[in-house]
């Protein structure tokens, strides 16, 4: 009686297990499917150059924490992956070094970075309006941080007009508004024209004013 209930209740466990096992074995597999997007730096790279040559976005450098500002010191890189770059025996290499001043990015020089312009500040004021900027690194600059940061600059976009342009207009025509008319600002025009020029002192006035750059287009920009 007692092999009799063993064998019974094995039967069920034996029927679990085969189950299982029937359902492991054809349950689908999913293979995971490599990516092949190109990443957005690459198209950047060039293929098979000097790997010191690299622009910065196709490599990644250690800090060299020993650097003294404003000198030159040699920093520990690596290429990015899908990047392919040569030594200077045209062999491939992964791991270099290059050789750049020790500084941040935000304390460039002026000619190192392209920043964003506004076209809502007066850069005819008093003081000098500033505006927050967005600034970026050049390609083939290298520096230390990040390559875009803000930035406070003097407002300095133009809107076309020419300082030329207004001088000669004030000196022929000034009497009758047009150079006011020309810098956009249409009630000094208007009275410039029903007053003859102010008699002819207003006219003189705005010629000197506009030579030494004193009148500005109306929008607030700068002359070109």
């Amino acid at each position: 009686a007692g092999s009799l209930m063993t064998t019974k209740l094995s039967q069920p466990q034996s029927t679990l297990a085969k189950s299982l096992s029937s359902t492991s074995t054809n349950a689908p597999y999913f293979k995971a499917v490599e990516s092949t997007e190109i990443p957005p730096y690459l198209t950047n790279c060039p293929s098979n150059g000097l790997c010191s040559r690299l622009p910065p976005d196709c490599m990644t450098c250690n800090t060299n924490y020993s650097c003294v500002y404003g000198k030159t010191a040699t920093f520990d890189c690596k290429v990015k992956p899908h990047v392919h770059c040569v030594d200077e025996n045209n062999h491939e290499q992964e791991n270099f070094t290059i050789n750049m001043t020790c500084q941040f990015c935000w304390q460039l020089a002026t000619s190192d970075y392209v920043c964003t312009n506004s076209t809502n500040c007066m850069t005819v004021s008093c003081p000098r309006q500033r505006y927050n900027a967005t600034c970026t690194v050049r390609d083939h600059i290298h520096c230390l941080g990040n390559r875009v940061f803000p930035k406070m600059l003097y407002c300095n976009w133009t809107g076309g007009y020419k300082w030329s342009t207004a001088l000669a207009l004030s000196i022929t025509l000034g009497g009758f508004g047009a150079d006011r008319f020309y810098l956009g600002q249409w009630r000094e025009g208007l009275g410039k024209l029903f007053s003859f020029g102010g008699l002819g002192i207003w006219t003189l006035i705005d010629v000197l004013l506009i030579g030494v750059g004193y009148v500005g287009p109306a929008d607030g920009s700068l002359y070109i």
